[in-house]
């Protein structure tokens, strides 16, 4: 959804609130492409400070379908986002800046950001990549597949040896296997 803050640019102290119904139906990144179980419409509060910058702020509960990083069985897996922007109103003879750490700052904006146009979906997928857990666990004793089958070992018992040998016994091992008779 794309929004037009051109009001809140241009008017001093001006603030308001506007109901944004996201647009996206998948988050797509490098590790793959998660389905959005679940979005609601949600409220971002804009603030015009004094002119010098537009406060955003918003929070929104989304849920997104992931694997398990055990047993990749598809894991319904809620976040809650809380949006909090400060992006600076500039005269057009402040636009060049001397500080290298406000122009990545300004690059940054530039993803969800085009002039007055502020591209909801783009601000809240920055947001969800942020808020991405470490881990997914389909629950807390998931016992995840078997390394020589691939059998989900959560559901079954695939009857595979599950013994690991020390690895500092290997070069023991490959003697015996070496020698082993046929």
């Amino acid at each position: 959804m794309i929004l037009d803050l051109s009001a809140f640019y241009t008017n001093w102290n001006a603030s308001g609130e506007k109901e944004i119904h996201l647009d996206m139906d998948a988050v797509e990144s490098k590790m793959g492409v998660f389905p959005v179980l679940k979005k609601e419409p949600f409220k971002l509060h804009l603030t015009n400070e004094e002119n010098r910058r537009l406060h955003i702020r918003g929070e929104l509960d989304v849920t997104l379908s992931v694997p398990c990083d055990r047993c990749l069985t598809e894991v319904a897996t809620p976040l809650h986002l809380v949006i909090d922007k400060t992006l600076p109103i500039e005269d057009e003879q402040e636009a060049v800046s001397a500080d290298p750490q406000e122009d990545e700052d300004q690059l940054e904006q530039l993803e969800y950001m085009n002039g007055c146009q502020l591209d909801a979906d783009r601000l809240v997928y920055g947001e969800i990549l942020f808020a991405w857990p470490a881990k997914v666990l389909c629950r807390e004793d998931c016992r995840g597949i078997c390394a020589k089958c691939g059998a989900n070992l959560n559901e079954t018992d695939c009857g595979c040896d599950q013994t690991v040998p020390d690895p500092r016994m290997a070069a023991f091992q490959d003697v015996f296997n070496k020698f082993k008779e046929v």
